[in-house]
């Protein structure tokens, strides 16, 4: 989450006259991620997470909210869009769709532990799991089409070692078929800074904005990727949580050291993307793409999975 439209004093006051939540005492922007504008939002009656949607359009965003509606009656904890007086969920602010919603307690953590990650890996299966049941979305934005066309526009602008890297890379993962390998819903960026926990408690999954249709595994590779790093325990526990919940195929436990390398090179290239061709914006937060350039190298070479 960044802040790409500050919020003007005034704009906000009219914004929030139409919700029955009070008026604004303070609030804060939120640092982490790249996508939209997200504010910590304090009134009289409570405190929220107030989004403005730089990219998604409104007639966009109705799947993406019927899905969290649809998760929380599953049982996953995630942030529920707060109707405004007038019964809708989205409004609009600074000329952006604007989303309330109740802030979810608890916070992201930095350093997890085995038993984190094998929370983690639960609540992944369970969205998984109940993939049938909730409503269906769109084709990962970031797959291998994705990818060739970032990598055309950013190869010109790398150094020799890096363009040598992706080059090689891509030409890895134009021989690889995920396509027998079971799928369904993703949320697609389950990060750590993307999940809460109270209390050493999953409290709630956040950004369902990168939600699609793509390979489970991929899902649990972008995941691994993030929480784990090269931590053979703490991807042991993400697994066992996982398969608590469902069980990997055969086909998915062969194909889930390739997919470790193709999660790492789609958030490589996304880095330098957003590193590469910045956005102007009120707080932008950008990320360091050299974590996943090292993170792929790492996968390049070996990881021990065995259960």
């Amino acid at each position: 989450m960044s802040a790409y439209t500050a919020l003007p004093r005034d704009a906000l006051a009219i914004f929030l006259d139409g919700y029955a939540i009070g008026t604004a005492l303070r609030w804060q922007a939120i640092r982490d991620g790249i996508e939209n504008s997200n504010y910590f939002l304090h009134t009289g009656q409570g405190e929220y997470v107030l989004t403005l949607f730089e990219n998604l359009a409104a007639g966009q965003l109705p799947p993406y909210l019927a899905l969290m509606r649809g998760l929380a009656r599953h049982g996953l904890s995630c942030p529920q869009p707060l109707p405004n007086r007038a019964g809708l969920l989205l409004g609009e602010l600074c000329g952006k769709p604007a989303l309330l919603t109740p802030r979810l307690p608890g916070a992201s953590l930095r350093t997890p532990g085995t038993a984190h990650c094998r929370a983690i890996g639960a609540a992944l299966a369970t969205v998984h799991a109940n993939s049938p049941q909730l409503p269906a979305m769109p084709a990962n934005a970031y797959g291998l089409a994705w990818q060739y066309r970032t990598a055309e526009l950013l190869q010109p602008r790398l150094d020799r070692d890096s363009a040598r890297l992706l080059a090689d890379e891509l030409a890895f993962q134009q021989g690889l078929d995920y396509t027998p390998l079971p799928r369904g819903l993703i949320h697609g960026d389950l990060f750590r800074d993307n999940a809460l926990f109270a209390a050493d408690r999953l409290s709630g999954v956040l950004d369902w904005y990168e939600a699609g249709s793509d390979a489970w595994l991929y899902d649990v590779a972008v995941t691994a990727n993030d929480w784990c790093g090269a931590d053979a325990a703490l991807m042991h526990a993400l697994l066992a949580g996982y398969a608590g919940v469902r069980s990997l195929t055969a086909a998915e436990l062969a194909a889930l050291p390739a997919m470790l390398r193709t999660a790492a090179l789609r958030f490589w290239l996304s880095r330098l993307l957003a590193r590469l061709t910045p956005r102007n914006g009120h707080l932008v937060h950008s990320k360091d793409p050299d974590e996943f350039k090292q993170l792929l190298l790492l996968r390049r070479e070996t990881l021990p999975l065995s259960r």
